[in-house]
């Protein structure tokens, strides 16, 4: 397991240094190692310090929120395809947020805070409909659909009607770092860091959890509540995350996916290297929307949703038996 965390470290590291190096060549990477050893001119630094640090910090604490959102759900629900993107939570934390940016224009804090409320909301209302549907894995999954597709209506009507409300409507939707706010990340860095570090703690209930859920029972485990703690520690990660960037979907599918089927362990040590690789992909995925069509940029959702949809459809015709749809 050292192994591993080095492994992912060393990608994070070095997705952080390529995402800091590479791009507009009016900055080199003399001038960058100048401003890093504290010298540089003040443009340099303007460049460094207040545009390419906070957009990598921003990049790793959105991975790091998404994938942890999507480990926790999918071992919580026992279901593979449990992320934030396809229960619907970033979206109804968008929807918050724009109801946010009409009535408290101008206010990045109550951003912050409207995005937690719309993904709890949004799990409740998941939660409520799956519930009164037989709680059965498909239920969870059309009923997640179903208030996604909702909120994903309720938006389009909101920037239809209050178009000023976004400065870039395709950004938003997507997710994208090309305008991250400092004051978001502010608020959603402590918290991601904070929830994040209780999952680690009461991860080992995950593993009991998993033998079922008559067995964790007569093993003195409260089912209930460290689900009902998982899911509720998904929703203010994927709050963070859409706060800070906007609708970013799949990191919370892809992730955690593909490091259970490369190296799966222990939950506690499963969802570290989710974190830190989750970190690491997203950051990878910005560098590439950034490089990619340069000197334009593209926003990073795109890139994830290119690789996300075929990935989802991969899911669905190999994972039959485990999703109850054979």
């Amino acid at each position: 397991m050292k192994r591993r965390y080095a492994a992912a470290f060393g990608i994070l590291v070095l997705a952080a240094a390529v995402s800091l190096f590479a791009g507009n060549k009016a900055i080199g990477t003399s001038q960058i190692l100048r401003v890093l050893a504290g010298g540089g001119t003040a443009a340099a630094r303007l460049i460094v310090f207040q545009i390419r640090l906070p957009r990598i910090l921003a990049a790793m604490t959105t991975g790091a929120a998404l994938s942890a959102a999507g480990y926790l759900l999918q071992n919580s629900l026992d279901n593979v395809l449990a992320s934030p993107g396809i229960l619907g939570i970033n979206h109804g934390a968008g929807v918050f947020v724009l109801i946010s940016a009409i009535l408290f224009p101008y206010q990045i804090r109550m951003k912050g805070l409207m995005a937690f409320l719309g993904a709890l909301v949004v799990t409740g209302i998941v939660g409520l409909l799956a519930y009164g549907a037989g709680m059965s894995k498909t239920a969870v999954i059309l009923a997640g659909v179903a208030i996604s597709a909702l909120c994903s209506s309720v938006t389009d009507v909101l920037i239809s009607l209050k178009p000023e409300t976004v400065a870039d409507k395709t950004a938003f939707l997507l997710g994208g770092f090309s305008a991250v706010s400092r004051t978001s990340l502010y608020i959603g860095l402590p918290v991601a860091a904070v929830v994040l570090s209780a999952a680690v703690w009461i991860a080992p209930a995950l593993d009991v959890m998993a033998l079922g859920d008559e067995a964790a029972l007569g093993l003195g485990l409260n089912v209930h509540r460290y689900r009902g703690f998982s899911i509720v520690s998904a929703a203010l990660l994927s709050g963070a995350a859409v706060g800070i960037c906007g609708q970013i979907s799949f990191v919370g599918l892809i992730v955690p996916n593909v490091l259970r089927m490369v190296c799966p362990g222990k939950s506690r040590e499963d969802l570290i290297l989710n974190m830190l690789s989750g970190a690491a992909f997203l950051l990878l995925c910005d560098t590439a929307a950034r490089l990619l069509a340069f000197p334009y940029e593209l926003p990073c959702g795109l890139i994830l949703s290119l690789v996300g949809t075929p990935f989802l459809i991969w899911i669905l015709l190999t994972k039959k038996r485990r999703l109850g749809t054979r």
